[in-house]
């Protein structure tokens, strides 16, 4: 009752060995082939860690934030793969694709939309501009990672 007071015991067994420690936490896979992958996404934070995941994973990447500057970068590293995002500022990511697309250089490049819009006209749009897929936000990494994996290894 009230002003008595309680007493609890608690008894835990204790381990009969020691407790190993545990391994080293196995290193990512390295990708069956590494890709040159330019991302570009205006949400700065989102590009970068989508681009340091994907260098540790052993693919090496370039970054741009807007339009102008995917084209410009798209031109100079001459990507295997672009990651684009479709809401960009000054040119549109569909705007993006079609430019690339229009290049000599740029018919080889894989396309791939990596955006918030994700309704049937939104992909309609994406293939009519070129990209060659279209993944919606945010993208489960395993899913990036099979489609990448399901890329042919270009000739070096």
């Amino acid at each position: 009752g009230i002003g008595r007071g309680s007493e609890f015991v608690v008894r835990l067994p204790l381990l009969a060995e020691p407790a190993t420690t545990s391994p080293e936490p196995a290193a990512a896979p390295a990708p069956a082939t590494a890709r040159r992958i330019l991302v570009v996404d205006d949400n700065r934070d989102s590009a970068e860690s989508l681009s340091m995941l994907l260098e540790l994973t052993g693919h090496q990447t370039s970054i741009a934030y807007d339009g102008p500057q995917a084209i410009d970068a798209a031109e100079r590293v001459r990507p295997e793969v672009l990651l684009l995002d479709i809401g960009l500022p000054k040119l549109n990511g569909y705007e993006v694709a079609r430019w690339i697309r229009a290049q000599p250089w740029g018919a080889g490049i894989v396309l791939i939309a990596l955006t918030g819009w994700g309704q049937d006209e939104d992909r309609q749009k994406s293939r009519d501009a070129g990209f060659d897929a279209h993944l919606v936000k945010p993208v489960e990494y395993a899913a990036l990672t099979a489609l990448l994996a399901q890329l042919p290894v270009r000739p070096a």
